[in-house]
């Protein structure tokens, strides 16, 4: 079920801050802030060739990456998304198998402008899971 992973995902309090330090001291190209209204926040990316990079920002008070950096106020690894051929078949036999899909369950349009989900931490050894179809 499960493809390639797609991003590692870091919350980041200061976007402008954390993109500065991947460009300036690692030397990454990193793409322009993108807000992502639905979702509560402002991304960009980092390609590393075989995957990337997202930082997230909040976007708005009630981000959940706000709440995030609440408990995290410098930040940290906030999910890992994979790709999956078929989203809602992936949807529909994970939570046959008990996990638990976040919010209405019906995939979103994600910041590559593809359909994504999210999965519950509890049930993915305490790390937040998004699906992106490929």
């Amino acid at each position: 079920m499960l493809g390639r992973l797609n991003h590692v995902a870091i919350a980041v309090p200061d976007i402008a801050a954390a993109s500065a330090t991947y460009r300036d001291t690692l030397g990454a190209v990193v793409t322009e802030p993108q807000a992502l209204p639905d979702h509560g926040v402002t991304v960009v990316f980092i390609d590393l060739g075989n995957t990337k990079v997202e930082l997230l920002e909040p976007l708005g008070a009630g981000s959940p990456i706000a709440a995030f950096l609440e408990k995290n106020p410098s930040g940290g690894m906030h999910h890992v998304c994979y790709e999956v051929d078929d989203i809602v078949a992936a949807r529909d036999r994970l939570k046959a198998a008990g996990a638990r899909v976040l919010g209405d369950g019906e995939p979103k349009v994600g910041a590559h402008g593809k359909p994504v989900l999210f999965l519950h931490p509890k049930d993915f050894s305490g790390t937040l899971v998004e699906l992106e179809q490929a």
